[in-house]
């Protein structure tokens, strides 16, 4: 009999520093990832990722300019499959949040890692979340650089 697939959602968030995009990685003992958690009963994935962005990071203004495709990884440890979709965030700062059953951050670190140092820190299974990832960044042409407001 086949297991049932847990669903994961999460998403990478990137943000501009000067001229290159940064992605935010979570380490968790020795584990490096992007924020995700279980999808909740009749919970929509789309939202199980935000829901975990602000949960584990407390990153609240997410643009997903690049749409809600997302990329899953292969099955891995009891049957999960991790979703990812693809996130700027321009603002805000990184919180690491108090896991209410654990009683403390679920993570230990947190970093805005270039592609190369993400690349290094990542398993191969969220390597190639990453490598989807810049690929869809390369897609869309750069946003302007946030300047300032002309409403009045």
């Amino acid at each position: 009999m086949k297991r049932p697939q847990i669903l994961s959602a999460g998403v990478v968030p990137v943000r501009r520093f000067g001229p290159e995009m940064r992605f935010l990685i979570l380490r968790c003992f020795s584990y490096w990832d992007f924020p995700k958690g279980e999808t909740e009963p009749g919970e929509d994935p789309l939202n199980t990722a935000r829901r975990e962005v602000t949960e584990e990071t407390g990153l609240l203004d997410l643009d997903f300019r690049w749409g809600t495709s997302f990329v899953e990884t292969p099955p891995y440890g009891r049957g999960k499959v991790a979703r990812y979709y693809l996130a700027e965030s321009p603002r805000g700062d990184v919180t690491l949040g108090i896991n209410p059953q654990l009683g403390f951050p679920e993570h230990q670190e947190f970093r805005w890692a270039t592609e190369a140092e993400a690349h290094a820190l990542l398993n191969d299974r969220v390597r190639a979340v990453l490598d989807w990832a810049v690929r869809r960044i390369g897609e869309l042409p750069e946003a302007p650089a946030p300047g300032p407001s002309t409403d009045h």
